[in-house]
């Protein structure tokens, strides 16, 4: 942005940030348990994805709902009345669920364990948890899911099991905050082409009222089922060109 505002400083740039749509989510939920001080300095919850939940938001009915963002990064979005209210990525896009080459949550010891034992550096252990890790790590195989359903080694299962079941868990979490569900959406990358792994999470939530109907189409829970299961393609670039013809027609205004 600073390169283009040297030749070109009447150019209007607007930043259309993926943490802003969470910024309102209660403060039970955006805090860590630490102290004080680094929550002053702005260590919370801010969350990811953002224009991936506001764009599937707007395609829902009001109710409790949670979005699962499912792709090379994912993550889960607990939706109250289109509004978010609590999400499985946190301070870092590093957080809760397990994705392509990411390891999601996992207990701080083990990191304390990567330096003190392991000898590793800052700089080795952000690697390991950001590039070597998640399906990838635990498959030893490859991080893409298209690879790992097509495959029949036992760690290429072990690790699609391993992610339906860090999605469901997360799922009951996520529903603890809303009280309830009324609604799940399937959206991104594997939660929209990967019909093998929406029937397993679906088949996880089954205690919590999902029925499974037909894994075709845009609605795929049965019918009557109490947990309505929709397949909503997202659209990330279109919420961002939105907001700049807002911002852009708000500045001429």
């Amino acid at each position: 942005m600073r390169a283009n505002s040297t030749p070109r400083p009447s150019l209007p740039q607007i930043a259309c940030f993926d943490t802003a749509s969470h910024h309102a989510m209660p403060v039970v939920a955006a805090r860590f348990a630490l102290p004080r001080q680094y929550e002053d300095a702005g260590v919370r919850h801010y969350a990811f994805h953002g224009r991936s939940y506001e764009y599937t938001a707007r395609g829902l009915a009001a109710g409790r709902v949670i979005v699962a963002h499912l792709g090379d990064g994912a993550s889960l979005c607990a939706l109250l009345g289109g509004r978010s209210i609590d999400t499985t990525m946190t301070f870092t896009a590093l957080d809760g669920l397990m994705m392509g080459t990411r390891c999601g949550a996992i207990d701080p010891g083990v990191l304390l364990y990567m330096a003190r034992q392991q000898k590793l550096s800052p700089d080795d252990i952000e690697h390991l948890l950001y590039e070597k890790s998640g399906l990838l790590g635990v498959s030893g195989l490859s991080g893409d899911m298209r690879v790992l359903l097509a495959c029949d080694q036992p760690r290429a299962r072990e690790a699609i099991e391993l992610f339906v079941f860090r999605i469901a868990r997360e799922t009951a979490a996520l529903a603890a905050s809303l009280g309830g569900l009324d609604g799940f959406v399937f959206t991104a990358g594997i939660g929209e082409h990967a019909p093998e792994i929406r029937a397993a999470v679906c088949e996880r939530l089954r205690w919590m009222g999902v029925v499974p109907g037909s894994p075709g189409g845009s609605l795929i829970s049965a019918p009557g089922s109490p947990v309505e299961v929709r397949v909503i393609p997202t659209d990330e670039e279109a919420m961002i060109g939105q907001h700049t013809v807002e911002t852009i027609a708000a500045r001429v205004a």
